[in-house]
């Protein structure tokens, strides 16, 4: 079993949590000192692939709501990816009034987009 593990490319998944990070407007070295690693090793997971400890990947996954299906499950459809979870954790924290711009938002969009293609 421990040779899937190493063959697992984690290059995909490691962008992701970059992306995510950058998101936050976060560095890394401020997620360095957060989850008490060196820089270097974020940067290594992150652009290298390194692959980080169990704790560290849990630790990573959580904080930036990743869904890691859609990386280990490649040719599987996933239920929620993590474009979708995030967004979901952001609506989270809206009001209703705020929610009722962001429905009209996208029912304008899906209008938009059924015109264009008509």
């Amino acid at each position: 079993m421990n040779e899937h593990i190493e063959d697992f490319d984690f290059k995909a998944l490691g962008q992701a949590i970059k992306k995510a990070r950058e998101a936050k407007d976060m560095t890394r070295e401020q997620l360095a000192a957060i989850l008490d690693v060196a820089p270097r090793h974020i940067q290594a997971v992150e652009n290298e692939g390194q692959h980080p400890s169990f704790q560290l990947f849990i630790r990573l996954v959580t904080m930036f709501d990743i869904s890691v299906d859609q990386y280990i499950f490649t040719d599987k459809v996933t239920a929620k990816s993590t474009l979708r979870r995030q967004i979901d954790a952001i609506l989270d924290g809206f009001d209703d009034k705020e929610l009722t711009v962001i429905e009209g938002t996208a029912k304008g969009i899906c209008k938009a987009k059924e015109q264009t293609e008509e």
